[in-house]
C-alpha cells in the first residue's frame, strides 16, 4: 500500500509539474503566464463565459480566476461589455489578440497530448481517464468529509 502510495502521488506531482512548465515555457513569448492558458483555451472553445463559469471549469478559486481575468483584460486578451461594478457573472470574450493566442495555445495542446499518449492504445487511454475520474470523485468526497468535520 506505501509503495502505491509513492507511485500514484509521485506520478500525479510530476505530470503537475510537466504540464505547468510546458504551460509556462509555450506561453511567455506572448507575456503569458501558466495561469492564463486555461482561461484562453476554455473562453476560446466557448466563446463567452463568465468569471464564475471560468472558476469551475479550471477547476480553479475565484482568487485565482480574478486575477488571471485582470491580467489578461489589462493586456488586451479579452474584454468584459458588461460595466457593472461585480462583474463576476458578467460575460468575458476573447479579443483578437486573445483569439490569435488561443489559436496557438490549442496548437499546442493538440501536439502535446499526441506526443504525450505515444505508445498508449485509445482503450487503455480511455480506461485510465475513467480511472482518473473516479478517483478524483472519491477524493473530492473524502475532501468534502474533512470539511464537515472541521466545522
Amino acid at each position: 500500500m506505501q509503495e502505491r502510495f509513492r507511485e500514484f502521488t509521485c506520478l500525479i506531482a510530476n505530470l503537475n509539474r510537466c504540464i505547468y512548465k510546458i504551460k509556462a515555457d509555450e506561453v511567455a513569448d506572448m507575456g503569458l503566464k501558466s495561469s492564463h492558458v486555461s482561461c484562453i483555451y476554455y473562453l476560446y472553445q466557448e466563446e463567452t463565459l463568465t468569471a464564475k463559469q471560468l472558476s469551475d471549469i479550471c477547476g480553479e478559486d475565484k482568487a485565482n480566476i480574478s486575477r488571471a481575468i485582470k491580467y489578461l483584460e489589462t493586456n488586451g486578451f479579452l474584454v468584459c461589455d458588461s460595466q457593472m461594478q461585480k462583474r463576476y457573472n458578467s460575460p468575458l470574450r476573447l479579443t483578437e489578440k486573445g483569439c490569435m493566442a488561443a489559436k496557438r495555445i490549442v496548437k499546442k495542446i493538440d501536439d502535446v497530448l499526441c506526443l504525450s499518449s505515444q505508445g498508449v492504445r485509445e482503450e487503455d487511454r480511455n480506461v485510465m481517464y475513467e480511472s482518473l475520474k473516479i478517483i478524483n470523485e472519491n477524493l473530492s468526497k473524502l475532501c468534502g468529509d474533512y470539511q464537515a468535520e472541521e466545522q
